[in-house]
Parts: C-alpha cells; structure tokens; sequence
C-alpha cells in the first residue's frame, strides 16, 4: 500500500523508529490515507469526537460554552458567507494571525491557526514522539495526546497530580528522561486547576535536548491568569496551544492556533504540506478574528461564568458535597461512596447531563458550568438526586 505522506515526513519517521508499515497507520491520524475511511472511528480518536447530542434540556457535560460566538464574531461570519465563492476573497488568514500578535505579543511567523485543537495536538506527538522518545502526561488530563500516543505505539507515563492538583513537572520528568513530548494542559481538564508558569519554566529548562513541551491553555480565558505566550517571544522549546471551544462558543465552528517557533510549525505542517492550517472555514476564521480582541466581551462572559459557579459551588457546600477547586469553567464533585457513573445516570433521569469521570478517581464527576439557569437546574436536580 502507498502511504500519502510526502518523503521528508516519512524519512523523518523512519529514522525516528517507525517501521514503513506503522506509516500507513500515522498517515490516519491526518486523515490522508485511503485506509482512513475503511478503518472507521479510530481509537486515538474515542475522546475527542463527540458523542450524539444528548437529548436533555440541561447540557454541563462536555465543556461547551452555554451560549454562541461573541457578537463580533457572528456579524463577521455572517458577512463573509456572500464571499464564499472564493477560497481566500482577501487575506483573511493574515488578518487572523494578525490579531493574535496583537493579543499575545508574539511574533507573527511563531503563529499557526488550526481547525481546532485536536489536530494540532495530535501533530504534535506525531513530530515529537517515537517508540523510542514517548509522552509524559498528568493524570487525570485530557486524553487525547496519550491516545494518539498509544495508537502510534509510543511510550505514554501518565503521572498523578499534586495533592493539590497541579501537573507535578519533577514527577514528570522523573517518569520518562527520555520522553519526545511532555504535555501541560492549564487550567487542567478535568479539575480546573492552573499550574503555576514557574513549573513549567522548570521543566522547559530541565527536558531532555530534543523534545518538546506542549502547553495546552484552552480553558485560560475562563481563569484570567497570566499565559505562557512569552515563552514562545524567548524562543523556549515549548508550544503553546488554543482553542475557540471554550469560552469563545465555537465548539462546532473548528477553530484554533498554536504560538511556537517557525521551523516547528514546518515540521508540524509538514505530513499534510500545511494543507489543514492553510485551508480553513472563512466563517470560523473571521468569526475568531473579530472574537479574539473584543477583550471587554470576554471579561464579561468570564464574570457571568464565575457568578454561576459562585453560586453553585456554594450550594454544593451547603449540601456537604466534597468538590475540587477549580478556576476554569468546570469543577469535580467526590461523590465518595458512589461512582460517578451511576450520578451521571440519575441526573439524566432530571433531563441534567453531566460530565463524565476519569479512570484514576471512578467516584469523582466532571460537571461544567453553564449559564446561570443550566446552574439553578442542576442544584434543583442534585436536591434530588443526592441523599
């Protein structure tokens, strides 16, 4: 079987490791195989692509923002839909990459965008994992990078965080010396919970020549903390990644970008010749563009979810459920002696859904925070449900 991949990206896999048969198996991961299609949902892939929509009135389980794209970015898009005869009417993506040097400061060649997140991602454990270079990862994290790991036959060391639930970096480093890629995501999903920039400085400066840092801050306009882009300006071994999932309100819309050096972004544009980051959504693209700088619309909308967080999390206080604290969009409910699994089906029968658990604390739920009134339902079905 031919693999589609260009030669340069397979001569570096091959003399990373990789057997020519494993090739046709990478090349799914970019959806460039013919195999891809025939091979159907591929397990790297069972996280990140959602479920069948869920059919309850209340929906606090997957992260989502509880409301659409900022208003700037609905005119935006609306606007561009009369151009999309054309594949690029202007410089679309340049005005895009543009308003991310304004925002982050960084350089405009260090930026990348992406039809959201999980392809980039996911790139990048191909450029810097092996089976001989692995992936270090916290856990419980987001799983996506391990799966991807696992699904290419790299090595993957899932390390516990902190007892206060930040990525313990010396544990991470300690796991795997040799590792191609350690994997920081902050505010975690699924706790909340912020590792301090300081630790990640530590574990960019102490990493093995060589591999990579992927800093995954999805959730930080939710937490309103300061962000590692200055760390892509002093040229650090590190990716920092983003998403317009979250509180943005793109989640169906595909939208992302990664800040890191140039010849990085070459390498990770390379399996596809830059195809997914060149040719994307013109609605995504200018509806992110004009999101992206309305700082004052963004502060507001992290007020309205810190408020109906405020108001739950004191609720679950006053009902003595033990709760993880969290400075993103989401929390963890200990439910002790049941598992989460079980809480998850009794809030469906009160039409609530939410979140799920991770494997490494089977008693503990994921639950995001919506609007004020998704809030209001769920502690009226937690009064319910809970004894």
């Amino acid at each position: 079987m031919t693999v589609p991949l260009p030669e340069e990206a397979q001569d570096d896999l091959l003399s990373r490791g990789y057997s020519r048969r494993e090739l046709a198996r990478i090349a799914t991961v970019f959806g460039v195989s013919a195999i891809a299609a025939s091979m159907g949902r591929p397990a790297w892939a069972s996280g990140g692509i959602p479920d069948p929509a869920p059919a309850a009135k209340v929906r606090i389980g997957a992260n989502e923002c509880w409301t659409g794209p900022l208003a700037p970015g609905q005119t935006a898009a609306a606007a561009i839909i009369s151009s999309g005869n054309r594949y690029s009417p202007q410089d679309q993506r340049g005005d895009f990459i543009k308003a991310v040097v304004q925002v982050e400061g960084v350089p405009a060649e260090t930026v990348a965008p992406w039809p959201g997140s999980s392809d980039p991602l996911s790139r990048t454990v191909v450029t810097f994992c092996s089976p001989t270079r692995g992936l270090v990862t916290a856990d419980p994290t987001f799983e996506l990078a391990g799966r991807t790991a696992e699904w290419l036959g790299a090595p993957v060391k899932r390390v516990p965080l902190t007892p206060d639930y930040k990525h313990d970096v010396k544990a991470m480093l300690a796991a795997d010396p040799n590792a191609g890629l350690f994997y920081i995501c902050t505010p975690n999903n699924p706790t909340g919970t912020v590792t301090p920039l300081a630790d990640i400085e530590w574990l960019v400066a102490n990493k093995p020549a060589g591999s990579m840092v992927l800093v995954d801050e999805a959730y930080t306009h939710f937490a309103g903390v300061p962000t590692a882009s200055y760390m892509v300006t002093e040229k650090k071994s590190v990716i920092v990644m983003r998403t317009f999932s979250k509180i943005f309100g793109m989640a169906g819309m595909r939208m992302g970008y990664i800040m890191t050096q140039p010849d990085i972004i070459a390498k990770m544009m390379r399996y596809d010749g830059g195809m997914q980051s060149g040719a994307l959504a013109l609605p995504s693209l200018v509806c992110a563009t004009a999101s992206l700088t309305a700082a004052d619309l963004i502060a507001a909308r992290r007020k309205e979810m810190q408020e109906a967080r405020g108001m739950t999390l004191a609720h679950l206080k006053k009902r003595n459920v033990a709760v993880i604290p969290t400075e993103a969009n989401m929390f963890m409910i200990d439910w002790k002696t049941k598992q989460a699994k079980d809480m998850q089906a009794a809030f469906r029968t009160q039409s609530v859904e939410i979140g799920r658990s991770w494997p490494i604390w089977p008693t503990i739920s994921r639950v995001t925070v919506g609007s004020m009134d998704d809030m209001t339902a769920f502690c009226a079905a937690l009064d319910r449900v809970w004894a």
